[in-house]
């Protein structure tokens, strides 16, 4: 399957933390973790800050760090998240995920999917990876990574998503739309 990948994702405001995005799966899969009750921002730039506390960005090896090790790095201020231990545990399931599953190569989910449906089962079988997150990544893969197998369009959500974030000016628009989304249904909840 033929992939593009582009020079970075407008999902930080940092140019080193949104090119890492691009560059690095585990990188983007990390992200996608983190990106739960803090802003896309934040979520986004916590793999490349957890590389800079680390050494490197390594499934394998983030997989065989002591728990303990692996919180410290997240509790170290600034906070990688405002739940550093429950976001330390969720990120090492994952890359133990990839280091057993995928042999410590993030990009393996993707690149082997056949179709669109086993690459949705392929996301929602990640630790941290539900539905909304999968979708998401499904939109991603095919906008912005080229990312398509047969079925891909059956699976790939139909609004808007941070697959459509092209630009910093995308990034706000959506977290504005999102943002009204919610007052609405907050609206609706308490009529």
């Amino acid at each position: 399957m033929a992939t593009t990948r582009p020079d970075r994702l407008h999902f930080t405001g940092d140019d080193e933390a949104d090119r890492l995005l691009a560059e690095d799966p585990l990188a983007l899969l990390v992200g996608f973790v983190l990106d739960q009750q803090v802003s896309v921002q934040k979520a986004f730039s916590g793999p490349l800050e957890l590389r800079n506390r680390l050494g490197s960005l390594d499934a394998e090896t983030i997989a065989g760090l002591e728990p303990g090790e692996l919180e410290q790095a997240f509790r170290e201020r600034p906070a990688l998240h405002r739940y550093p231990g429950a976001m330390a545990r969720r990120t090492q399931e994952l890359c133990a995920a990839i280091a057993s599953e995928y042999e410590g190569d993030a990009a393996r989910v993707w690149n082997e999917a056949e179709t669109g449906a086993e690459l949705e089962r392929r996301l929602l079988d990640l630790p941290g990876i539900g539905p909304m997150k999968a979708r998401s990544l499904l939109a991603i893969l095919g906008k912005r990574f080229g990312v398509r197998p047969p079925g891909w369009d059956d699976v790939a959500p139909t609004y808007p998503t941070l697959g459509d974030v092209d630009s910093p000016e995308a990034l706000a628009a959506y977290q504005e739309k999102k943002r009204a989304f919610k007052a609405s249904l907050r609206a609706k909840q308490s009529a």
